[in-house]
């Protein structure tokens, strides 16, 4: 009997992060045979993730170039994923979340008439320009996907309400939760921890295109009068390697005592660093996941949020880019102890480190190989 062949696509570092425990669950699927092709979107950041969980790709695009735009990205991986398509003949494609790899993937699958699935699907702003261009590759990785893998009950409703069969969507939690349980060590120690002692640590991560320029430019040197201002806070940055975020970052936050600009970190010391973090400052979406589980308030530097549960729980609060909001807020975390404890909650509303078995699940009821269809803990949301 032939196996059933499942092929996992991603290109970026945080659907990496993300997908590398659902490829470790579905290995030991042993009715199913598992390949990863990895675009290598982000492919320094990418191998970092590869080389803490373990994994060696089956098929490397290599599409990254300098500079490049998302046209140019666009067509080197439709005519780069075809071949492996070809070679592979997968009985599904899976992808993650909202990068230009997961629609192109998903388009290239769909040609060949191969079902898809979408990890981390039915997050929306309702604003195609913010995030760009994620929602609207998010979205229309959504029309062409057959199953969806919400990770709140929230997520599903949105694709309800886009007239998702309830028979495609399966709420499972986010599977960034779930790699936690690789990268996160009760004793840990790193030089960073040793240089900032007693300081109360401010994590900043920043890379989306839309904040490019001024509106970043806002945010930076909001972060450096907050650090001027409180003594006993530190900034932690692990910049991104993009041009237009590392330059820029360089010119408004370097050469401060208190500023330690760093390379992008692997999982392994993120999440640990994280664990010892006052504050998080971010554009980024999968922080604001993470950062509940280790009780870490998040200011989002964003106008909007696919994410608004942890909004909604009060361990995140928007703060926008112009960068007063940002500062005012950091600050008062900083300055007031019980403004810090309001935002700190003993429950992630993203998940409980389980998303990853309840994909496989999903996947073994959908394509008949259980009998056993999986809880959907669909609530009045989802009607």
């Amino acid at each position: 009997m032939t196996p059933f062949r499942i092929l996992i696509v991603f290109g970026t570092r945080p659907e990496a992060m993300k997908m590398a425990p659902l490829v470790k669950a579905l290995r030991l699927r042993e009715e199913w045979t598992s390949y990863i092709c990895v675009t290598s979107q982000h492919q320094v950041m990418l191998n970092q993730v590869m080389n803490a969980f373990s994994l060696k790709a089956d098929f490397d695009l290599d599409v990254m170039e300098e500079e490049q735009s998302l046209t140019s990205l666009t067509m080197r991986l439709l005519q780069r994923l075809e071949p492996v398509m070809q070679e592979v003949k997968p009985d599904l494609v899976l992808v993650h979340g909202d990068t230009t790899t997961s629609f192109v993937a998903s388009i290239v699958a769909s040609y060949f008439q191969i079902p898809v699935g979408h990890v981390e699907a039915g997050l929306r702003t309702t604003d195609l320009r913010s995030p760009f261009p994620e929602e609207m590759n998010r979205r229309l990785t959504g029309v062409i996907a057959q199953l969806h893998f919400a990770p709140t009950q929230r997520a599903a409703a949105n694709l309800y309400r886009e007239g998702k069969s309830r028979n495609q969507v399966y709420i499972t939690g986010n599977t960034i939760i779930d790699a936690f349980a690789t990268t996160v060590r009760k004793e840990y120690s790193h030089p960073l921890l040793q240089n900032i002692k007693d300081k109360q640590l401010v994590l900043v991560t920043a890379h989306r295109r839309e904040s490019w320029g001024e509106a970043m430019r806002k945010m930076f040197e909001s972060l450096r009068r907050l650090i001027d201002e409180v003594s006993s806070a530190v900034i932690l940055f692990p910049v991104h390697l993009n041009p237009q975020v590392k330059l820029l970052a360089e010119k408004v936050l370097g050469g401060h005592e208190r500023i330690h600009l760093i390379p992008p970190l692997c999982p392994l010391h993120f999440h640990n660093l994280l664990q010892h973090a006052h504050l998080v400052c971010t554009d980024s979406g999968g922080i604001q996941e993470e950062a509940p589980s280790f009780k870490v308030p998040v200011l989002v530097m964003r106008e909007r949020t696919e994410r608004p549960e942890a909004v909604e729980a009060g361990v995140a609060k928007l703060v926008g880019t112009d960068g007063e909001c940002l500062y005012t807020e950091a600050k008062q975390l900083l300055i007031d102890r019980k403004s810090h404890e309001n935002m700190i909650t003993d429950h992630n509303p993203f998940g409980d480190g389980e998303a990853a078995q309840r994909i496989c699940d999903a996947i073994a009821y959908h394509f008949g190989f259980s009998d056993v269809r999986p809880p959907c803990f669909v609530s009045s949301l989802c009607k």
